[in-house]
């Protein structure tokens, strides 16, 4: 009988392509990937890697294998996951993943209300963009992954996910003091035309979309400064080098010198849970939806709060 790990193993191998990167993911070492192929090759009499260069590549019948091994393992996945409904207990392990500003303003408090109400369930966080939350959701390498899109760039979401609202997040621009737009209330987007910008790094989902915002609004972006977090953004706009968009939820604290304006029309971006459906019965992801939904902050219209 085939041994899950061994094929777990080789399924590992297959996805990333080496031994090393295999153990890297497993959280093992090369060693105990080697030696669980070389049992998967006894138990089956083929030859499943093969050496090429420094590295291994698979034979036809690893990847015959292979292919029949992620099936496998998505089946037993879903035979758990119904086995943990059909106990209707939330216990045992969760992986998670969250881009930054959600880790730092949603997750904190749904994991603390997750930990008095299921004691027995243990959750593991890691701060992951959504490009790279999505294919982790997708091997399985995570149970749940909190993303987010804007209304006008969707992110792709693969089969075989499912995916849940938590919150629709609102962003402003953020305007040095001196800033000849920063005593307003509201700001209409198109007068931002000619604006230095700080943004994320290019690749970076925020920064896309502000590039594609700025052009459908026939205004050509200027990135000025690079800076990934929030803070740096707002430590540079507070000293007059541009202006920025920054969400609300998580925000960290605005320094002295910098205005944060709502802008119209409201810049609003979609913060879900990803997780595979072959897991939906599982109500340890139920629960966690449900404390991450609880937690979700009460975002206030950007015109409303112009009044």
């Amino acid at each position: 009988m085939l041994d899950l790990d061994r094929l777990r193993a080789l399924s590992a191998v297959a996805t990333y392509g080496s031994v090393s990167a295999a153990a890297d993911v497993l959280h093992v070492t090369t060693s105990a990937v080697s030696q669980q192929v070389a049992k998967l090759e006894r138990e089956t009499g083929q030859k499943l890697l093969e050496r090429n260069g420094r590295g291994v590549r698979l034979t036809d019948a690893a990847a015959l294998l292979a292919t029949h091994a992620e099936r496998i393992l998505a089946m037993v996945e879903e035979a758990e996951s119904d086995l943990e409904a059909q106990r209707g207990e939330v216990v045992g392990e969760l992986a998670m993943a969250a881009f930054p500003t959600a880790a730092r303003g949603l997750v904190p408090p749904a994991l603390a209300a997750l930990a008095r109400q299921h004691p027995r369930l243990r959750v593991c966080l890691r701060e992951q963009e959504p490009h790279a939350a999505v294919p982790l959701a997708v091997r399985g390498e995570i149970d749940l992954g909190i993303v987010q899109d804007w209304f006008n760039v969707p992110l792709a979401i693969p089969d075989g996910l499912v995916k849940a609202s938590l919150v629709d997040d609102i962003a402003d621009v953020a305007l040095p003091a001196g800033h000849p737009l920063a005593g307003r209330s509201v700001i209409d987007l198109g007068e931002l035309h000619g604006e230095s910008w700080i943004a994320q790094s290019p690749g970076a989902i925020c920064r896309d979309w502000l590039v594609h915002t700025l052009r459908s609004a026939d205004l050509e972006p200027l990135i000025a400064h690079t800076a990934d977090e929030y803070a740096t953004q707002l430590a540079l706009v507070a000293v007059g080098l541009g202006v920025s968009i920054v969400p609300r939820l998580g925000r960290c604290d605005i320094p002295e010198g910098v205005r944060v304006i709502p802008v119209r029309p409201a810049l609003t971006r979609h913060v879900y849970a990803i997780w595979r459906a072959e897991a939906a019965r599982r109500p340890a992801i139920r629960a966690a939806v449900a404390a991450l939904r609880a937690a979700a902050p009460m975002l206030i219209e950007p015109l409303a709060e112009a009044g």
